[in-house]
């Protein structure tokens, strides 16, 4: 370090030539200086304590151009002071409130060390925030502040200071020793400090460059003049000028590799990610700024070894950086070897598993498409699949970009050539795209996802997507090459692809199940979508007929097509005059309801009739008078059926044949789907649709499986429109006069006499499907009969329906029987399709008894058996369970932990009888039981305050369990039956606060005996590990340390280490040897484990203190003015290791492996059946994403089982 003034070169008169303009350029010094230093002194003036250069950066009132010219001031007259300010400022930019004095310097022996040990004592150990992470309005801009101030500084100094060979040796110095501190706040202030000088010189070293290219320039032109007109005194002018240019750039060259090899190569390994991340951010700016030198493939390695870093925002620096350098053409000339080394990881990094991640890299991979001219393709063409499958993401952002990148190689710039139709006329230019769209989805094998695709290109090919009527004339119009004829398969594409733009343009929101977009429309938005829906009903309204007259046999062609007029704006039919073209549609829904029998064709049927119908819209009329015309004559047939049906049943010789019984399922199930979605009370069916009922107790085997299953389904619609009628007459609130009386006993009887069939259905029914649509009536009527109803309604009283104990267990044993189905691997030949809608049925069965769980319409304790499947199948029901869990602590905490503890308890005795009587802790069961009873201890949540009454009545239940007698010959010297009980209620005892420890202690004491405890054989061994579970923490001076209030709850700062160590083991570093080679063996860097989707942390090993500070890099360094570190393209990337510090590797082997834990994969992609939702009666169950990636007291009646 520098010392007096004798050590500096330059004197005070060349100092003063700051103000002047010098060689190279310059300015003259303006008045914001004296401003600046009046406004300090009044500052001076005005406080008790000085204002101290941090303080003026931190309130940042003043230019940090006018607070260097300050500085610039007191540094001619005084450097030392100067200096010794200049430090004072690093030291409390760091949040040391210690004072640097200058007999701290004089007395230091090398460099700063002394003086920045005595400064690290000076932490504020309450603290571990500091300026540059530290919240509120004070440091809201220092950051920036603190960036502005040192850039300044290199620049207002740029011509004679950083010459003197004094500040900027002190500076270098003082921030490399604090980059090499064990302390973040050092290290991180430092580093930034260093980074931001690094780039004001770089900007220096470019304008030096210029300039001695301009005056080379100038000398070579004028030697090049003849002896007679060349200026010898120009000439040595020039010369001298090149020569002052180059010692400056010698020593600007030798600052960036003192600052490049001390700090850079260091830090962007630092064990903190921030670090990591301006260190990636920096070296970006630098490439930008003076690519001759810095866009080379000895800085661009470095960006990409850390492509592999395991934190998120470090990943984002480097590919924002490399953005920035792809979006120049001329700057991808120089990346060709870089692009080829590291291609893969960027490609990869797509399916990176934090989406933000994936997003950059596709919009990167997008830039490389754009810019990147080379000879060759730089993505293959299995590079380019892996990112057109994202275009089906849930995460919305990853889909757009991947769209982006799908229209740029697919659809954007290409010369296309539409073909002509068979009468000549010429196809819309967007006819070549839409097919090869239509191709895409097809080889995509999604087909149930064009909803996905659609949303995905909505902002990026929406007027591709728009085009219907291209789609209509594709469709309806034979081509004139028959070759540009579609098949079927690419027929129903297209219309999948045309139904969900409708959808789209006219709901004017993303899909259900897409994530990562604000759901609020915006007002453009809205004002887009009406104009969108006015367009395509224009078009539609005409069109439509036409498409259902040519595909009315073609089942999944006419399911879709029958959606489009729910998004039509129905009062265009009136008010544009095509009162005959409604006409057209509702006679060819006609004729499809009459030719189809598929339930899912006639659902959308009705469902478009309910629309058709709104009483909101003029047209309705006419609608309704078709529909009940439809209704009608099913209605008829049906009548007429089931008489046909009845006198051949009352046969006994020959019995009803089996088209006898077909005309009366087909009829009924028209019936049926149409009464889903619309009134059709006025037919009066239910005595005729019950007789089947009746039927069937009287004899059975009469009666067909189909038959009872749709009429269950009948009179289940057919009781919920009789109650809305009814609560639609008592909207009044008066009371009941004698003809809604009349008609409540009415309703009474059918729900009693129904729900008793039910009931013997669902207990006697040999067929599977009866008992299901028994089930589901049985659920959906609970709840809309249920307590609730006299509440809102009270003449409604007697329709209060209470589930008896045997209908409760009915239901119950359904859902064990089919919904907790193991599968055999012997199934593989099933589709997976298949397989996915029959998980996803047998979800909707499960959620339909959850939610009587939830709102306690059958008893809570009846769940256990349901609690416990929810390890066994957690890929399957694991989210539904969990969140009845959640809801049903929310509503009786003391129940539910009852409810837990006997589904232990019950698996308990299940695996003991399973293993002969006695548990094999050694078992799969075993360790089954163990999870279980962990992942429920999870369930409790965080929160011990809340849950303190529930977690000790759960213990108090398990040890009553535990030590039960099993009978009257009970012997206190052998451990009771179920002791071992008490190995699994271990998982809970961390759930349980620090005072309720002893009270469960002194529990379990009253129920045994105190040599219980002594005894030295295996059965006590569960009755010594709970109690000394519970004993643990109870009594220890030490208690458990929580944040106090008010506090961000940072650890306290550690002098010794790192204060924010982050709790994800980190893989290994390894020194790196003198002689190791420079490519590394693995293909990829050693730390990359923790970006892959599966990827589980490598096992925690410790690394030697003196190994984290004597790391060796092997290679050779870049010379910053031109040559080269690189020995050969072969070996120019080389795999880096953060670098660690001891009290993270304390922490680690104090206990940090047991932070370790496996994550699940997270899945990008949407399987068929993502993202499918039940929602009833306010009860909504999302799907588990391990299939890709939680009372009243009224009186009732007591139905069907007093």
């Amino acid at each position: 370090m520098g010392g007096g003034d004798e050590s500096g070169s330059g004197s005070d008169s060349e100092i003063e030539e700051e103000d002047q303009v010098v060689r190279g350029g310059g300015r003259k010094r303006g008045r914001g200086g004296g401003r600046a230093m009046q406004a300090q002194k009044r500052s001076k003036q005005d406080s008790d304590v000085p204002a101290t250069l941090f303080e003026v950066v931190r309130q940042g009132k003043m230019a940090m151009t006018a607070v260097v010219d300050d500085w610039i001031e007191a540094y001619k007259a005084d450097r030392n002071e100067a200096l010794l300010d200049l430090i004072q400022f690093f030291i409390n930019a760091s949040g040391c409130k210690g004072t640097v004095t200058p007999e701290m310097l004089r007395e230091a022996s090398e460099g700063f060390q002394d003086v920045i040990k005595r400064m690290t004592e000076e932490f504020d150990e309450d603290s571990g925030d500091y300026p540059l992470i530290a919240s509120g309005p004070n440091f809201k801009k220092f950051r920036s502040n603190f960036s502005d101030f040192v850039q300044a500084l290199v620049r207002q100094c740029q011509y004679q200071i950083i010459y003197d060979q004094f500040m900027m040796d002190n500076v270098l110095t003082l921030l490399t020793e604090l980059s090499n501190s064990q302390v973040r706040a050092f290290r991180h202030t430092s580093t930034l400090a260093a980074m931001k000088l690094m780039t004001a010189l770089v900007n220096v070293a470019l304008q030096l460059s210029v300039s001695l290219d301009n005056t080379q320039r100038q000398y070579e032109g004028e030697r090049a003049k003849s002896a007679n007109k060349r200026a010898s005194e120009k000439l040595d002018m020039l010369l001298e000028k090149r020569k002052d240019l180059e010692d400056q750039q010698t020593e600007i060259e030798s600052m960036l590799n003192g600052i490049f090899k001390g700090i850079f190569v260091h830090r962007y390994r630092d064990f903190i990610a921030d670090i990591r991340a301006l260190c990636m951010e920096e070296i970006g700016v630098w490439m930008k700024m003076f690519p001759k030198v810095f866009l080379t493939d000895s800085y661009l390695k470095y960006v990409g070894w850390t492509l592999h870093d395991k934190q998120k925002e470090v990943r984002m620096k480097c590919l924002m950086t490399l953005q920035g350098l792809y979006r120049d053409d001329e700057m991808t000339k120089d990346l060709k070897l870089f692009t080829s080394r590291f291609k893969d990881r960027i490609v990869s990094m797509t399916l990176d598993k934090e989406y933000d991640v994936a997003v950059l890299a596709i919009k990167l991979l997008i830039l490389i498409l754009d810019h990147c001219g080379y000879d060759t393709p730089v993505l293959s063409s299995n590079d380019s699949e892996s990112v057109y499958q994202l275009v089906y993401s849930v995460h919305r952002p990853v889909a757009i970009a991947a769209a982006e990148f799908l229209n740029k190689q697919l659809f954007a710039n290409k010369e296309v050539t539409p073909g002509y139709t068979k009468r000549g006329r010429r196809r819309s230019p967007n006819a070549p795209l839409i097919t090869d769209l239509v191709l895409f989805f097809i080889e995509s094998e999604l087909h149930e996802h064009a909803t996905y695709l659609v949303d995905s290109l909505w902002d990026v090919a929406s007027n591709m997507l728009k085009d219907w009527d291209c789609m209509s004339d594709l469709l309806l119009e034979e081509p004139a090459n028959d070759r540009d004829q579609m098949d079927s398969r690419q027929e129903s594409a297209l219309v999948d692809i045309m139904v969900c733009s409708v959808k789209q343009a006219a709901e004017g929101t993303p899909p259900t199940g897409r994530q990562g977009f604000s759901k609020k429309l915006a007002t453009r938005d809205k004002r887009t979508a009406l104009e969108d829906k006015v367009r395509l009903t224009e078009l539609f309204i005409v069109a439509l007929p036409s498409l259902l007259n040519k595909y009315q046999v073609d089942k999944e062609k006419v399911t879709m097509l029958l959606q489009i007029p729910r998004f039509f704006d129905l009062e265009l039919y009136t008010t544009s005059r095509l009162e005959k073209h409604l006409e057209m549609l509702l006679r060819q829904m006609s004729i499809i309801i009459d030719k189809h029998t598929d339930a899912d064709l006639l659902e959308q049927a009705s469902m478009t009739y309910h629309k058709l119908c709104d009483n909101d819209y003029t047209m309705c009329n006419k609608a309704q008078v078709e529909r009940q015309t439809v209704i009608d004559t099913w209605a008829e047939n049906f009548t007429l059926a089931l008489d046909i049906f009845k006198d051949a049943t009352s046969d006994s010789t020959n019995g009803a044949d089996e088209e006898e019984i077909y005309n009366v399922v087909q009829a009924l199930k028209r019936l049926t789907q149409i009464y889903m979605h619309n009134n059709i009370l006025s037919c009066e069916l239910h005595p005729s649709v019950s007789s089947i009922l009746q039927m069937y107790q009287e004899k059975p085997d009469s009666v067909p499986e189909d038959m009872l299953e749709q009429a269950i389904k009948f009179l289940h619609c057919d009781l919920m429109y009789n109650l809305a009628v009814v609560k639609h007459q008592e909207d009044g609130g008066q009371s009941a006069t004698q003809d809604q009386k009349l008609a409540i006993a009415k309703l009474r009887q059918k729900v009693t006499e129904f729900l008793q069939s039910c009931q013997e259905l669902l207990s006697q029914s040999p067929h599977p499907k009866v008992k299901e649509a028994s089930y589901m009536a049985l659920c959906d009527l609970i709840v809309l009969f249920s307590p609730q109803l006299a509440h809102s309604c009270p003449n409604l009283r007697p329709l209060v329906q209470r589930p008896s104990d045997t209908v409760q267990h009915l239901l119950i044993d359904f859902v064990n029987t089919y919904v907790f189905i193991v599968h055999e691997d012997d199934d593989d030949d099933e589709e997976d399709t298949a397989k996915i809608d029959a998980l996803h049925h047998r979800r909707l069965l499960l959620a339909a008894i959850c939610k009587l769980f939830v709102f306690n319409m059958i008893e809570l304790r009846l769940a256990a058996s349901v609690f416990q499947q929810y390890i066994r199948f957690y890929p399957d029901y694991g989210d539904i369970i969990k969140e009845t869990i959640s809801r049903a602590r929310h509503a009786n905490k003391m129940a539910c932990a009852h409810t837990l503890a006997l589904s232990i308890m019950s698996l308990y005795r299940e695996t003991i009888r399973m293993q002969g009587g006695s548990l094999d802790q050694s078992s799969q069961e075993y360790g089954h039981l163990k999870e279980l009873a962990r992942r429920l201890s999870l369930t409790f949540g965080l929160d011990q305050v809340k849950t303190r009454d529930a977690v000790a009545a759960l213990h108090k239940e398990g040890i009553l369990f535990a030590l039960k007698k099993s009978d009257d010959h009970y012997n206190e010297n052998y451990p009771p039956e179920n002791l071992s009980f008490l190995l699994i209620l271990v998982e809970f005892s961390s759930k349980l606060m620090r005072q309720d420890r002893k009270t469960v202690v002194n529990y379990l004491d009253k129920h045994i005996k105190p040599h219980m405890l002594k005894q030295q054989t295996a059965g006590w061994i569960p009755l010594v590990t709970y109690r000394n579970s519970l004993i643990q923490g109870s009594d220890d001076a030490e208690i458990m340390k929580q944040p106090m209030k008010g506090r961000r709850g940072r650890k306290k700062k550690n002098v010794d280490g790192d204060v924010d160590a982050p709790r994800t083991p980190m893989t290994p570093a390894t020194p790196m040897s003198p002689g190791a080679p420079m490519t590394p063996m693995n293909p990829v860097p050693q730390h990359t484990s923790t970006v892959q989707r599966d990827g589980v942390p490598s096992k925690q090993m410790r690394m030697d203190d003196a190994n984290v500070s004597s790391i060796s890099y092997q290679q050779q360094q870049p010379n910053l003015m031109g040559s080269t570190m690189m020995t050969s393209p072969g070996h120019s990337m080389t795999s880096p290791v953060h670098q660690g510090t001891p009290d993270y590797h304390q922490q680690m082997r104090q206990g940090g492996g047991g932070y370790q834990q496996i994550q699940q994969q997270q899945q990008q992609f949407v399987v068929p059946g993502q993202q499918m939702m039940y929602q009833q009666q306010g009860y909504q169950m999302m799907q588990s994403p391990g299939h890709m990636q939680q009372q009243s007291g009224m009186p009732g009646q007591s139905f069907y089982g007093s």
